[in-house]
């Protein structure tokens, strides 16, 4: 099974509609499209994914339980890097549920399963960073550097991924006219999921998207990604520019 998260698989483009229908205020509107992508779902994976959504717009305790339950359940049966970020929300969202359905040792246990689960990332790789930074196997990429995605802003981290296409991405909209690069990357310190992106549209850290303070080294090129086409470019320079939330530094 491939668990790669990708923007373009349509059971994450339906959630994310229903996404976009909840931040417009159509609760109802949302519910469904968040059904639809369930019906559409093939595997665990996009099931994993969309159980935590209905999950969310149930109005009943016991069936937002079932739902997360249902959840959980899909990535349990998948158990890799691009699920198990996710492990410590849904354990958290089950506990709460049972927490107000006054069941407290379920409640007290799914906790405990939640926090075991906290801790720093465990992914081994391989990771990549997109640039289009012309750079050497040996160089090493180090914080500091002006984001690319607010002005003025200093990074005081160093961003990196386990998903080549989203290393590619973050080239397609890296500044500069250069060729678009994304290098294969060693951390040599310490590392944790990148804020910026766990948990806020969806459970965990999908993207498997992260960051460090320490340096990165270059340890070889990666030539296979997905390349945005022109039209796909232009719509992702606009989302960016109308974006207004806050970069979490």
């Amino acid at each position: 099974m491939n668990t790669k998260f990708d923007p373009n698989n349509i059971v994450i483009k339906l959630c994310m509609s229903g996404m976009n229908k909840e931040d417009a205020g159509d609760d109802e509107g949302a519910t469904k499209m968040f059904h639809q992508a369930w019906n559409e779902a093939q595997d665990d994976y996009e099931r994993f994914i969309v159980g935590y959504h209905l999950a969310r717009k149930q109005n009943s305790i016991s069936d937002q339980l079932k739902w997360m339950e249902t959840s959980l359940q899909c990535a349990i049966n998948i158990n890799d890097d691009d699920v198990r970020s996710a492990y410590v929300t849904l354990y958290s969202y089950i506990a709460k549920c049972y927490e107000e359905m006054g069941d407290s040792a379920n409640a007290a246990k799914n906790y405990e399963l939640s926090n075991a689960h906290n801790g720093v990332p465990s992914d081994e790789g391989p990771f990549y960073h997109g640039t289009k930074a012309a750079l050497q196997v040996g160089d090493l990429l180090i914080a500091g550097e002006n984001s690319n995605y607010q002005p003025g802003l200093k990074m005081n981290h160093i961003y990196f991924t386990a998903n080549a296409n989203g290393a590619g991405l973050a080239a397609a909209l890296a500044k500069g006219e250069g060729k678009e690069h994304v290098y294969i990357v060693e951390p040599t310190g310490e590392f944790e999921d990148d804020p910026n992106v766990t948990d806020k549209k969806f459970p965990g850290n999908l993207t498997r998207s992260y960051r460090s303070s320490e340096p990165l080294r270059i340890i070889g090129e990666e030539t296979d990604w997905r390349k945005l086409t022109n039209p796909e470019r232009h719509r992702w320079r606009k989302n960016l520019a109308e974006n207004k939330g806050e970069i979490i530094n």
